[in-house]
């Protein structure tokens, strides 16, 4: 009896792990209690090493590798010594891409009906079904004048922005609050006030 009590966990251990290999398991979006702690392991696995964590970083490291640092000291640093950042940017894009290719089932982004309501009237159609809405990055409108605006000075701002808050989202919001960083905490309440704005007034504003 001991010995069939015993093997009972074994049993649900075994099978719990078979689940969560499965494939239809695996298809399906990750809830909160599954990504969330990954993302905490990581980060913990990064401070016990000495490393922060920021993907705006390896831009800096990129224009450095360039030879911007011939014209400007901003970029005259010790570039090697961040190539374990551009491995992390890396495994980002071959990670995202494993992702949708191959772990996806196709669902759509599950979005809440006001916002599908309100970017229908600004013009978008099947919202979340694709990450990259077609209506802005699709050719035509990618190659149009106003296509090629909103990505100019939208890069200008991300890249201006991240560089002179000293960090981007991931920077700020996951490293930087980790570590109990005031700047980082007044950089993140920043990005919310800045996509409040984006969102309620610059968005109808553009596509209006």
């Amino acid at each position: 009896m001991l010995c069939n009590n015993y093997y009972i966990p074994v049993y649900s251990y075994l099978y719990l792990c078979i689940k969560i290999v499965n494939m239809e398991y695996m298809l399906q979006p990750w809830p909160w209690y599954v990504s969330g702690p990954l993302i905490a392991l990581v980060m913990f696995l990064l401070i016990y090493f000495g490393k922060t964590f920021g993907m705006s970083s390896n831009l800096k490291t990129l224009c450095t590798i360039g030879g911007a640092g011939k014209y400007s000291d901003f970029f005259r640093f010790d570039w090697k010594a961040q190539r374990w950042n551009l491995t992390v940017v890396l495994g980002a894009v071959i990670g995202g891409f494993i992702a949708t290719q191959y772990l996806s089932d196709g669902s759509t982004i599950a979005l809440s009906t006001a916002t599908i309501s309100d970017l229908e009237k600004l013009g978008f159609s099947n919202i979340g079904q694709s990450l990259l809405p077609p209506e802005i990055y699709n050719w035509d409108n990618v190659l149009s004048l106003k296509g090629m605006s909103i990505l100019i000075i939208a890069g200008f701002l991300v890249g201006f922005g991240t560089r002179y808050a000293g960090g981007c989202t991931s920077g700020h919001a996951i490293t930087g609050l980790s570590n109990l960083q005031l700047p980082s905490l007044i950089a993140v309440i920043g990005f919310f006030i800045g996509g409040l704005i984006m969102t309620y007034f610059m968005l109808p504003l553009i596509f209006g």
